[in-house]
């Protein structure tokens, strides 16, 4: 029997990849959680969160061909799943930028547009956002570039 798409289950770790981690859950069935799914925080390597052994609580995304896709972060409480974002202690910095060193302001051509919150959004959802943001941010640019290079069109 597959579980219940939303369910909250106990499971322990079996095998951990770089994309994700596999957890055993009750009835021999077993899901992967997919790096995304693992923390609220960028997740670089999936060592960091989970051990091999351990116990964890997972939400059921789906259950389709025998395939189980499970969520640790979702199935946090409310007041854990949303926690605050914004800059990470010592501020943003670039890579190989010495910390003590402030990052300097960018100036852009036009005004950022703040993007609606993303508190439970899914991965995809989150995608398909940006790609709308950036096409819309590169159709601006080619125009300002197309009305930089003059009326005159070469032959």
């Amino acid at each position: 029997m597959e579980p219940q798409v939303g369910s909250i289950l106990e499971g322990k770790v079996t095998t951990i990849t770089k994309f994700g981690a596999f957890v055993a859950l009750e009835g021999g069935r077993s899901g992967l959680v997919h790096i995304s799914e693992i923390a609220n925080t960028f997740v670089n390597d999936v060592h960091d969160f989970l051990q091999e052994g351990q116990a964890v609580k997972v939400l059921v995304l789906s259950a389709e061909n025998g395939k189980i896709n499970l969520s640790i972060k979702k199935a946090l409480p409310q007041q854990e799943r949303s926690a605050p974002r914004g800059p990470r202690p010592g501020g943003f910095r670039s890579a190989g930028a010495p910390a003590s060193r402030p990052a300097q302001p960018r100036s852009f051509v036009r005004a950022q547009q703040p993007l609606p919150p993303s508190g439970d959004q899914s991965f995809e959802d989150k995608l398909k956002q940006f790609l709308s943001s950036s096409e819309g941010k590169m159709a601006d640019l080619n125009r300002s570039i197309d009305g930089k290079r003059g009326g005159r069109r070469r032959r």
